[in-house]
C-alpha cells in the first residue's frame, strides 16, 4: 500500500493515532456512515446556547463510540437495476435459533431502499486486503464494482472475492431507530472465505491484527 498521504484524509485526526495515520484513513463518506454526521447547526430560531451543548454532546457521543473496535462489512444484494452495496460497521449477530443477524444502515442510505426492495442480501465479512473495497462501496456517485471480482450467492447477491465470510439473508424484520433502520436478516447460508486477518475500524481509522 501507498505511503503517500491521500488526498481525502480529514484534517481533524483524533488525538492518539499515529502519525502515519494517513495510509490507513478512510474518507469522510465512511467516518459519517458509521458514527454519523452529526450536523446540529441551528436553525435560525434557535438557542445559541442550546445549540453550542448538542454540539459538544455530539462530539462526546463520536469520541466514546470511536472507541469501540469492530470488523468491517459490506452488505451487497441483487437488485432489477442491477448490484448494490454498502460498507457497514453496525453489524452482529442476534440469535442462534434461529439464526439473526442484523445491520443498521441509515435513512439517507441510497442503497438500503434497494436492498429492502430485494427482500435478501448478503454479509460480506472485510479481511484486512479489503480495505478500498471497503472505500469503493462507501462513497457516493461512484461504480461501486468496478475492479472487484465476485460471485453470486444462492439467493443471487454478490459475494465479493477476498472476504473473510459471506452470510446470505432474506430480510426479516425492520425496525425504525432514530435517523437509522435496524435491519434483522434470517440466515439461509453461512459460508467461510480463504482469509484470516478482519479488517478492523477503531476510532475512526483502519486497523489490523
Amino acid at each position: 500500500m501507498s505511503s503517500r498521504p491521500r488526498a481525502d484524509v480529514p484534517a481533524d485526526i483524533p488525538d492518539g493515532i499515529a502519525a502515519d495515520a494517513a495510509d490507513t484513513w478512510p474518507p469522510r463518506e465512511l467516518i459519517d456512515s458509521f458514527l454519523g454526521s452529526f450536523d446540529f447547526s441551528p436553525l435560525p430560531t434557535s438557542d445559541p446556547a442550546t445549540a453550542a451543548e448538542e454540539q459538544e454532546e455530539a462530539r462526546q457521543f463520536r469520541d466514546v463510540l470511536g472507541r469501540f473496535g469492530s470488523g468491517v462489512t459490506v452488505v451487497t444484494a441483487t437488485t432489477s437495476g442491477g448490484p448494490v452495496g454498502m460498507t457497514c460497521q453496525s453489524f452482529s449477530s442476534v440469535s442462534l435459533r434461529p439464526a439473526l443477524v442484523m445491520f443498521v444502515p441509515a435513512k439517507t442510505s441510497r442503497a438500503w431502499p434497494a436492498i429492502r426492495a430485494a427482500g435478501h442480501f448478503t454479509v460480506n465479512l472485510l479481511s484486512s486486503a479489503q480495505e478500498e473495497v471497503s472505500n469503493q462501496f462507501a462513497r457516493s456517485g461512484v461504480d461501486k464494482y468496478a475492479g472487484v471480482s465476485w460471485s453470486e450467492s444462492s439467493l443471487g447477491d454478490p459475494r465479493l472475492e477476498g472476504s473473510l465470510a459471506w452470510i446470505d439473508c432474506h430480510i426479516h424484520a425492520v425496525h425504525e431507530a432514530g435517523d437509522h433502520y435496524l435491519v434483522i436478516g434470517r440466515v439461509e447460508e453461512l459460508t467461510p472465505g480463504d482469509a484470516e486477518d478482519p479488517l478492523l475500524f477503531y476510532r475512526s481509522a483502519y486497523h489490523r491484527l
